[in-house]
């Protein structure tokens, strides 16, 4: 069974999602508090498997209890239980097992309950530490598709192309438009797999087949799904250097 803490500023949040916990049968509530400094100390203590954890707290915020218990513990999982979806990729870009949204729907913790069963090593009741995004091949990027919260894995993503102040990201089974700008995704993506190569275009290097070289020193790349993306004068260097040609 699942040992978990509750962090809300919001009595009725918190007697809601003790509730719906356990009435699960997975979990077994440790503790709650409404501050992020009671939080802290109790949970060093309790040491549970995870944690729900608001992002509003009064005049605490969420996010940077996050990284306080990330430092504590890189074991506990944490899921964000929120009002507020606009800070859902910091929460994932913070290792968050999962981003729910309140007023909670009892369908969806049991989701969540899952998907931190499946993360468990067999034998061991802890959730397995989370490699950080930015340095994993088989890592991901959230991103918000039509409000819909998506994780992409980096070994899917083909390229990524910008047009007109959007985003366009080609993945091996689909293309997802996104509002936020290439070079705010560019600073999350795995540097030794993302490559610019245009201003409007980063292509992810295992997907590349082939190098044509184009018009004044300039090349198109061929990549594993016969898409062309062109390389700029700018870039050829890098391209070169990483690529060893």
């Amino acid at each position: 069974m699942l040992r978990a803490y509750i962090v809300d500023d919001e009595p009725l949040a918190r007697d809601e999602l003790k509730y719906l916990l356990i009435r699960s049968k997975r979990v077994k509530i440790l503790g709650e508090s409404d501050c992020l400094e009671d939080a802290v100390a109790d949970i060093s203590e309790l040491r549970p498997d995870l944690v729900f954890l608001d992002i509003e707290l009064g005049e605490d915020n969420g996010l940077s209890l996050a990284k306080q218990l990330e430092a504590l513990d890189q074991t506990l999982a944490i899921v964000f239980a929120t009002a507020y979806d606009e800070y859902a990729l910091q929460a994932f870009e913070l290792n968050a097992v999962d981003y729910i949204l309140k007023p909670y729907d009892e369908n969806r913790i049991q989701k969540t309950l899952e998907k931190i069963k499946k993360m468990q090593k067999i034998g061991n009741q802890n959730v397995p530490t989370h490699s950080p995004l930015k340095n994993d091949r088989n890592g991901k990027i959230a991103v918000i598709v039509d409000e819909r919260i998506i994780l992409l894995t980096y070994a899917d993503i083909i390229y990524l192309e910008s047009s007109e102040g959007k985003c366009t990201i080609k993945t091996i089974e689909q293309e997802y438009k996104i509002s936020e700008a290439l070079v705010a995704l560019e600073k999350k993506l795995n540097k030794d797999q993302f490559l610019r190569v245009h201003r409007s275009f980063i292509v992810n290097v295992d997907h590349i087949d082939e190098i044509e070289p184009w018009f004044n020193s300039t090349y198109n790349l061929i990549m594993k799904d016969s898409s062309k993306v062109p390389v700029s004068r700018t870039y050829v260097k890098e391209l070169k250097q990483l690529l060893d040609f």
